[in-house]
């Protein structure tokens, strides 16, 4: 007679640590759902959920494309270009994302609006238009600028690893046919750049998931800063984050289980 097949368990294959990931999420869902304590922490912290997504879109987004400039400087045949990008690029990395988030909150910005008021002085002496005033520039949205001059530094890095793994004779071969360096990088380098930059580039949302925490710091009413509130309010500190970490646990390991999936399928195109 032939053996019978062995029987394996359907999570044989599942690793402990994502089964203990999942017990704590369904624990924290319990939690939520049968105590009314927590149940009025969540309502009250889950406004600043849209917050937090918002400003980690919108900051992430506007990094790509400043960290894309940025590499592209540093790989331009002007040799200017190339000293201020990596400039940049050095100066940004060594400055605490909190340190630079306080100074473009409350050095750039002034500076900032005063500059437009000195463009806009003709229109302003016509009285065709009003000045501009620093509460005109909501903190949001200097907490987004912040952000995105940050890890726009970090994500040129990313750029510069993925472009440099296509072979170079790849581009010479391009060139050789003619093409310029704008259609060598557009059909050759970037494609075959993309596989390469997109695991580190989602790893880097998933920071920045995080790092939009520091917000709360200029008073932007995201997860942490609700959290703050309604703790410092009822003096529930323990529950409310709980739940705080909870919140931001369930969108970064959600996000991280994702990037593993794109890294796996991306791996195996490559094979």
């Amino acid at each position: 007679m032939a053996p019978s097949p062995v029987r394996t368990s359907p999570f044989a294959n599942v690793p402990w640590w994502l089964l203990a990931i999942a017990l704590l999420f369904v624990l924290g869902l319990w939690a939520i759902a049968a105590d009314a304590g927590y149940a009025q922490i969540f309502r009250s912290l889950a406004g600043g959920v849209i917050t937090t997504l918002w400003v980690a879109f919108m900051a992430f987004a506007a990094a790509i494309a400043l960290g894309l400039l940025v590499e592209l400087a540093r790989t331009s045949a002007n040799r200017l270009l190339r000293e201020v990008a990596t400039f940049y690029v050095e100066i940004i990395r060594g400055i605490p994302v909190l340190v630079f988030l306080f100074y473009v909150a409350f050095v750039g910005a002034p500076w900032f609006v005063a500059g437009i008021n000195v463009v806009l002085a003709p229109l302003l002496q016509l009285g065709w238009l009003e000045a501009v005033t620093i509460r005109d520039f909501d903190f949001v949205w200097r907490a987004i600028l912040a952000l995105t001059v940050c890890y726009s530094a970090f994500i040129a890095e990313i750029f510069r690893a993925g472009i440099q793994a296509v072979d170079r004779g790849q581009v010479e071969a391009a060139r050789a046919l003619g093409l310029s360096r704008w259609h060598c990088f557009r059909l050759v380098v970037a494609p075959q750049a993309l596989r390469t930059i997109l695991p580190p580039l989602a790893n880097d949302f998933v920071s920045m998931i995080k790092d939009s925490a520091l917000v709360s710091a200029l008073g932007v009413q995201d997860i942490t800063q609700l959290g703050k509130v309604y703790s410092s309010s009822t003096f529930k500190f323990f529950e409310t984050y709980n739940v705080v970490a909870f919140l931001y646990l369930t969108m970064t390991i959600s996000l991280s289980l994702l990037v593993r999936l794109l890294e796996r399928h991306l791996g195996g195109k490559r094979q």
